[in-house]
């Protein structure tokens, strides 16, 4: 059997590979060790030395060439977690070892909360709810964009975006998608409409961001896109902050009241003390929870057995990540 080694936070082993899963992967692989953090491999490399299978998540090491110098022998990465940019370098690379990852578990969750405010939004659910705490009096009935026949915009149909079009299919809304890969050919698949950037934030009701954050996509998202949308439009964005340009963000919904922003990432993450985001009232802040969190963890878990399980018996891997495919992930 392969010899294998649990390295993560401490504090997120039990939540990612549960009784369960630790159980199958025992079947699959040898844990000659118990569970490491990245403190405790710098401590002691030495463990690292008969590692074949390294199972990983939140907290991982980063895999440079002094953390592959003490495992010679590694062949493959299995992170229990998403995005792997924060610990992979050149130096992995360069080794073939191969990278998975259970990001596509992680995009469950998230795709669940957005389609939860698509849906919340369509009926304008924050702005009543958070009027009548503020005012402290019982507020009339507005005009909603409700939950037919309106139009929803996606951006980026990558794992996420593709997963909440999916959820979207069983209720009666148009879908707009922008995303430069987008073919005509993949839109009439996923029964979108492609359009441009400037296009969705004009038609769409409620506008949802899903792009990854890349040198080339920071700041795409200006004032003019977010004042162009129609009276009470929701935004949200579930992605990356630093894909909005945050200040001209505020200045918009402090002209525009009627407009809201759902906004469960920021950046700077939290938002600076005293910015406008905490006091406006047509913002709602959430601490990043969109991705899995407590017993939705185990998912990322379960992805990860099932690809090891794949890895073992030689079939082809499912969510192998190369160095090409992950300059393209969120």
């Amino acid at each position: 059997m392969l010899k294998a080694l649990y390295i993560l936070r401490s504090d997120r082993f039990e939540l990612v590979y549960g009784p369960e899963e630790r159980a199958e992967i025992d079947k699959l692989v040898d844990v000659y060790a118990p569970p490491q953090s990245a403190e405790s491999v710098r401590g002691n490399p030495r463990i690292l030395a008969d590692a074949e299978v390294i199972l990983s998540g939140w907290g991982a090491p980063v895999l440079d060439a002094a953390f592959l110098a003490a495992a010679p022998k590694l062949k493959a990465f299995f992170y229990g977690a998403g995005s792997i940019k924060a610990i992979v370098t050149d130096a992995f690379w360069d080794r073939g070892i191969v990278m998975t990852s259970a990001y596509a578990a992680n995009a469950v969750p998230v795709a669940e909360f957005t389609l939860s405010q698509i849906l919340y939004s369509l009926k304008r659910g924050w702005y009543f709810a958070t009027t009548i705490k503020c005012e402290r009096r019982w507020v009339t009935k507005a005009t909603v964009p409700g939950g037919y026949g309106s139009t929803v915009g996606l951006i980026s149909l990558g794992m996420v975006g593709r997963r909440v079009r999916e959820l979207l299919k069983a209720f009666d809304l148009a879908v707009l998608a922008y995303d430069p890969f987008l073919t005509p050919d993949m839109a009439r698949e996923l029964d979108v409409e492609r359009c441009s950037l400037e296009d969705i934030f004009r038609r769409a009701d409620v506008v949802s961001l899903h792009t990854p954050w890349l040198k080339e996509t920071e700041g795409m998202i200006t004032g003019a896109h977010l004042a162009s949308m129609k009276p009470n439009a929701t935004f949200i964005n579930t992605s990356r902050g630093a894909i909005v340009r945050e200040s001209e963000l505020i200045e918009v919904l402090q002209r525009r009241p009627d407009l809201w922003a759902i906004l469960d990432v920021t950046y700077p993450e939290p938002p600076v003390p005293g910015s406008p985001l905490y006091l406006l009232p047509n913002v709602v802040l959430t601490p990043h929870i969109a991705g899995a969190m407590d017993g939705e963890c185990r998912r990322l878990g379960r992805y990860t057995v099932e690809e090891l399980r794949r890895y073992v018996n030689g079939e082809p891997l499912r969510w192998a990540i190369t160095r090409e495919r992950e300059a393209l992930l969120a």
